[in-house]
């Protein structure tokens, strides 16, 4: 997803070579992801029921989705869209899976009278996951506009559907936030996908805004959309700076390590998405400040994601009985697979 939306973004702002780089990389890495998926599914199946039943890991699920739909966007970008198409449709069959499976799970089947003490910034990932499809529908119009009748519906109405999970989430975020003490650990990477689920729903608004004006369901909400889509970058520009204070919390004054943790991609695919959708919006919006901010903040999310593939390099090369700095040496391994809430002592 990271490296995916940072090859969008420097398709639209350039260099081109870095666009074409990171689109190698993140193909790769979406077929290396698929394998290793199926191999989990096919060996570990009590690590897959057991992240299904745990509400603080279950929402991860839902990259599956979002990872396919950024690639596909990407893609069809680079004249393919009839694998964007395909891709968009594994995406939606996994996303009606999920969308009614967890929600359903936690509410009938759940082992404990409340999940609250298990929200986290993972949950904003439906929010990211329903928004990533309305963008596939809407970018797939101009390639097949006989199906325009289906399409820009399906992309308004799921954008509409993102924007009230995004309202209940966040609700259910800063109730746990101010009801459950806050940790170290708890206080992870994920949740700047506060300001990333914002991201991808302006940009989401930004593709519904650019969809021909004589389609029934765009007139009916090109108002609605752009003021309500310039309100989420709004907030999602707030967001900053308080998730900064809460990382310079976590990690100077609580003295947390900054070691490479998977969870890292959950700070870079924000800084991606905030500069493609600034820089979508403010074109269909016609506010032309926000394109110099867009070229900003694309540069801010490729220095992050190269500091973090530099880690992510470096704990690969290191061998596997010698442990990170500042991290406790390697386990058993019967913890869960996760690390987005594993808790951890602090040096």
């Amino acid at each position: 997803m990271a490296t995916g939306i940072i090859s969008t973004g420097t398709f639209l702002l350039g260099p081109s070579w870095l666009s074409v780089a990171l689109l190698a990389a993140a193909s790769a890495g979406q077929l290396v992801l698929a394998a290793a998926l199926a191999a989990r599914l096919a060996f570990f199946r009590s690590n897959v029921a057991a992240d299904i039943q745990a509400p603080e890991r279950v929402f991860g699920f839902f990259t599956i989705t979002a990872g396919l739909d950024v690639l596909g966007v990407r893609l069809t970008l680079a004249g393919h869209p009839l694998t964007t198409a395909i891709l968009a449709a594994l995406a939606a069959a996994v996303w009606l899976v999920l969308t009614y499976g967890v929600p359903a799970s936690l509410l009938l089947t759940r082992a404990r009278d409340s999940v609250l003490g298990a929200v986290n910034g993972s949950w904003l990932l439906w929010i990211v996951a329903t928004q990533s499809l309305s963008i596939a529908a809407a970018i797939l119009v101009p390639a097949w506009p006989s199906q325009s009748a289906l399409l820009a519906p399906v992309a308004a109405g799921l954008w509409c559907v993102g924007l009230l999970l995004y309202v209940m989430v966040v609700g259910l975020i800063l109730l746990r936030w101010l009801t459950v003490p806050m940790t170290p650990a708890t206080l992870g990477p994920p949740y700047w996908i506060l300001m990333g689920a914002t991201a991808i729903s302006v940009l989401a608004g930004a593709q519904d805004l650019a969809l021909p004006a004589g389609i029934p369901v765009v007139r009916a909400t090109a108002g609605f959309v752009e003021g309500f889509s310039f309100a989420l970058w709004a907030f999602g520009t707030w967001w900053i700076p308080l998730l900064i204070i809460l990382g310079l919390w976590r990690h100077v004054r609580r003295h947390w390590p900054l070691s490479y943790e998977p969870t890292l991609w959950s700070v870079v695919f924000p800084l991606g998405m905030y500069s493609v959708a600034t820089l979508t919006f403010g074109k269909a919006a016609h506010l032309a400040f926000m394109e110099p901010l867009a070229r900003f903040m694309l540069w801010v999310a490729v220095a992050a994601w190269a500091l973090v593939a530099a880690a992510f390099l470096a704990r690969l090369a290191r061998r596997p009985h010698e442990p990170a700095s500042g991290s406790p040496a390697p386990s058993s391994g019967t913890e869960p697979i996760h690390e987005m809430t594993t808790e951890k002592k602090l040096p």
